[in-house]
């Protein structure tokens, strides 16, 4: 089963040799290669996107905790968390020299995810968001505008370079949302060609109108992302009005029209839809909580499925999953639930 997610083109080699940057200068980017132990090239799982720091209560109206956490490093984390040691799992963005990007790094790190293809920016600093909850659902406040991320694809050769090598690589509405139109492109284009040489594209479209200057803008660029991916994560309660999806099962086929191989509509807590080839299923809706905290619920479940069909679950397996994990998610406070605890419960 798990040959359904991966193709069978991806070649390994060895680094990059020779790389010039466009005005002909040498690139400082070296193809990632993870290894296992016994030498044979681990298999890759790649984010990209945008990783913040994340401001939540702290136990008083004006005392607040920090962290660290992003829609594509959230998918990361519980990716991680989850999939067998056969896989390696990186995440690419940009951050700052400052101190606190200093933190982020050795954070990610510390996770067992790679941050070999990151690059740091000398001028600017990760965004910051926080988290206010009220029964357990939370409103964001963002300062994002000047972000080091908002760069992650201003060199191309380099997001080639980290491309390469990378058998899955996990992207959002997100990471479009935030760059510049001829940014997108660039990324648009590195893409394409990892797609060409063998990776498998996964994409949420995880709409957040305020970062577009137009619902239409959106619209067209999610819609080219989605057209690249094999894998969709779409949320029915997200695009619905965007879209005009009168039900989960349109939103399937307004995917799989696009050419996606597998499309799974979350449906916040209600019946899911599965859509491969032609057929398209609804799963029985799962166990309910009354939530602590929903951030980050649809990344841990995104994680969650991708590991679960990546290590040869079924779909329908995979969804069962990564509720599961979701479910336990909502009851922490915070994105990132802890490995220990995440894997104390499951």
């Amino acid at each position: 089963m798990v040959r359904t997610l991966l193709s069978s083109s991806c070649k390994d080699s060895e680094a990059i040799s020779s790389l010039v940057a466009q005005d002909g200068s040498p690139c400082n980017c070296i193809r990632v290669i993870n290894r296992n132990n016994n030498g044979t090239r681990a298999l890759r799982f790649l984010a990209v996107g945008e990783c913040m720091i994340e401001l939540s209560g702290g136990g008083g109206p004006d005392l607040w905790r920090s962290g660290f956490a992003g829609d594509t490093l959230n998918t990361a984390w519980y990716a991680r968390a989850l999939l067998p040691s056969s896989w390696s799992v990186d995440y690419d963005t940009c951050v700052g020299t400052d101190p606190l990007s200093d933190r982020l790094l050795a954070f990610i790190a510390s996770a067992g995810i790679g941050t070999q293809s990151i690059v740091r920016h000398p001028s600017r600093a990760p965004g910051l968001y926080m988290i206010e909850l009220k029964d357990g659902e939370r409103s964001f406040t963002y300062w994002r505008d000047s972000s080091a991320a908002r760069t992650l694809a201003d060199d191309p050769q380099r997001l080639k370079a980290a491309f390469d090598g990378a058998d899955v690589i996990y992207f959002s509405g997100i990471t479009i949302a935030i760059l510049a139109p001829d940014r997108r492109q660039a990324l648009f284009d590195a893409l394409d060609a990892a797609k060409r040489r063998g990776a498998r594209l996964v994409f949420d479209p995880n709409l957040r109108p305020r970062l577009w200057p137009s619902a239409d803008a959106m619209c067209r660029a999610t819609t080219a992302a989605a057209a690249r991916a094999s894998i969709l994560l779409p949320s029915f309660d997200d695009e619905a009005a965007f879209f005009g999806d009168r039900s989960p099962k349109d939103m399937a086929k307004r995917y799989l029209a696009l050419g996606a191989d597998e499309v799974l509509v979350k449906n916040g807590g209600a019946e899911m839809v599965l859509a491969s080839g032609s057929a398209i299923r609804e799963l029985p809706a799962m166990e309910s909580v009354t939530p602590v905290d929903t951030t980050g619920a649809g990344d841990s479940f995104n994680g969650s499925y991708l590991a679960a069909r990546l290590a040869g679950a079924e779909p329908e397996e995979a969804a069962r999953k990564g509720h599961k994990v979701a479910m336990q998610v909502v009851m922490h406070r915070g994105a990132l639930m802890p490995f220990d605890a995440l894997k104390a419960v499951l």
